[in-house]
């Protein structure tokens, strides 16, 4: 096996700091904390997907009132992910995401793969909203007897977005989260009214036809519903400005999860049992606008035409956060030299990257022009399914080789390494259960991810040892492992770079590999026993070969 020069061997210990550029003011607390993953997370998938979700669990012929379990199985899935990335963000509480802890932990080409997959994650729950959006906007105009063609309408809008992004408004998610809060606690109070005015017809809701045909049919409304969850930890891009985030990020995400899941199983199952699911779809297909149809039938036009107006103003704000977290990716991935340099360039007056907003932009107006509702919310949800499935391996082997390298979580998960299993195995079962339109795109970003590491990213890059590479070499080569972390711990030490260690560096490059217990006098010892040529310092093989002879004393 080739060696590492010394270069590549220090890149073990300098990893974590890469990642840091910037001091934010931590000013976020615990409530602040689920509160904007609430806001995250509660958008179009409770008041555009229901309607679908009843479809895909009727295998497409007849909408069935069983989703509450899907999204509850759903939410259960997405669970060991969220905590998985508690503990990742305890450990690089910086701002950043998903796409650092992925790219830190397995090196550039997963990293070009995911950030590509969380980029169309985010881009595809965005168009998914501005599709919302356009189904509520033509309830609007019926409403109020106005003519608009509502493809034409929603590019505008699509273009206004864009817009204020490169302009870079900053209240952007000020705006989203009131909004957010002010729909759903609408839409808890309609639901409310229902199960107290509206005959209650739990048969549509509970029975074993209402659950879908079979396995599958749950399982893959399940994954079509995963995409609600999506923003669950995009709290931890903000990690920087988060006061204690070792316990109000993990804390904050697991309380507004445990909300989100119980809000989406009380929302879905009273659209269930006091509406007709068959109200819900029109000419065979389902409507975008569920929330509208179920507020229409529960309390009248009065009631609807507010919910509607909320539900608009929800998926649009939503839409507006979402295209600016889209574009952060293909930002951070050309920082890290995995893409061309036009997408880390920033506006000269805006301070935005403007090229990556309007790349995510076009792509939305693709997405929302040529692909059906459906897969596009497919499509989103098989990518976070992906990421999530990415994010558990992350934790698996980061604490198997944090010997070695920089991992040193202050929040742990619980039942480590059961959780990360079971979160990958259940992510797998819902991408096999999506079908080939969720691995054809699962493939692309891989293969279009490979492609763009080895025409660009391979030779712009720079080459250092991942925890994913001793974790494999743990498994087949163990010795290796070993002899890297002394070579590493040897020209940390050497601070001046003289290639060589004197007693002071000797006992700081022994502590990193744990050997001091507190004796420094013993150190001292294994120093002279070391100096064969007694002239004051070790060179690397005098201190490979100590601390061999150390191990088997």
């Amino acid at each position: 096996m080739d060696r590492l020069s010394p270069k590549e061997v220090i890149g073990i210990v300098l990893q974590p700091l890469e990642m840091v550029s910037e001091t934010l003011e931590r000013k976020l607390g615990l409530f602040s904390v689920v509160i904007l993953s609430l806001s995250a997370m509660l958008g179009s998938g409770l008041f555009v997907l229901p309607s679908l979700a009843m479809m895909e669990l009727g295998d497409g012929n007849l909408p069935l009132g069983g989703i509450w379990l899907a999204y509850l199985f759903a939410g259960l899935v997405i669970l060991p992910g969220a905590i998985s990335k508690s503990e990742l963000a305890s450990a690089m509480p910086s701002s950043g995401g998903a796409y650092v802890y992925i790219e830190k932990t397995f090196g550039p080409i997963i990293g070009t793969i995911s950030g590509l997959g969380l980029w169309a994650n985010f881009m595809l729950k965005s168009a998914f909203a501005l599709i919302g959006f356009r189904a509520y906007l033509w309830v609007l105009e019926g409403i109020l007897d106005v003519s608009i063609n509502l493809d034409y309408a929603v590019m505008i809008m699509l273009g206004l977005i864009v817009g204020i992004n490169i302009l870079g408004a900053k209240s952007i998610k000020k705006v989203q989260t009131p909004v957010v809060l002010v729909s759903v606690t609408y839409l808890i109070f309609v639901c409310i009214y229902a199960l107290l005015t509206m005959e209650l017809n739990w048969d549509a809701a509970i029975s074993r036809e209402a659950l879908g045909a079979d396995w599958h049919s749950f399982s893959s409304t399940a994954a079509l519903v995963f995409v609600s969850y999506i923003g669950v930890t995009k709290v931890a891009a903000v990690g920087g400005e988060i006061k204690d985030p070792s316990k109000n990020m993990p804390y904050g995400i697991l309380i507004s999860l445990f909300f989100s899941v119980f809000l989406y199983v009380f929302v879905t199952l009273t659209m269930a049992i006091t509406v007709d699911p068959l109200s819900y779809v029109e000419n065979g297909h389902a409507r975008e606008d569920p929330i509208y149809v179920f507020a229409l039938i529960v309390g009248g036009k009065t009631i609807a035409t507010i919910a509607a107006t909320f539900a608009a103003f929800t998926v649009l704000s939503g839409s507006l956060a979402g295209i600016m977290a889209a574009s952060r990716f293909l930002f951070a991935m050309a920082r890290d030299n995995l893409l061309p340099e036009l997408f880390e360039n920033v506006h000269s007056k805006y301070d935005t990257p403007h090229w990556a907003i309007i790349g995510t932009g076009l792509s939305m107006a693709a997405a929302i022009l040529f692909l059906p509702v459906h897969d596009v919310a497919e499509l989103a949800s098989g990518f976070n399914l992906m990421v999530f499935i990415l994010i558990n391996a992350c934790v698996l082997v980061l604490r198997n080789s944090a010997k070695s390298h920089w991992y040193k979580p202050e929040w742990k998960s619980p039942l480590y390494p059961f959780t990360q299993i079971f979160g990958i195995l259940t992510g797998s079962v819902l991408i096999y259960a999506m079908g080939v339109k969720a691995l054809f795109g699962g493939s692309a970003a891989v293969i279009i991810g490979i492609i763009i590491y080895q025409s660009y990213g391979k030779r712009h890059g720079q080459k250092s040892i991942t925890p994913w590479e001793t974790f494999r070499l743990q498994l087949t080569n163990p010795d290796e492992v070993e002899h890297r972390r002394r070579w590493a711990a040897f020209h940390a030490a050497d601070i001046n770079r003289n290639n060589h260690l004197n007693l002071h560096e000797f006992i700081s490059a022994m502590e990193s590999l744990g050997f001091s217990d507190g004796n420094q006098d013993t150190l001292r010892e294994y120093f002279h026993a070391a100096d064969h040529n007694e002239d004051g310092v070790l060179e690397i093989d005098e201190f490979l070969l100590g601390v061999e002879e150390l191990e088997f004393d």
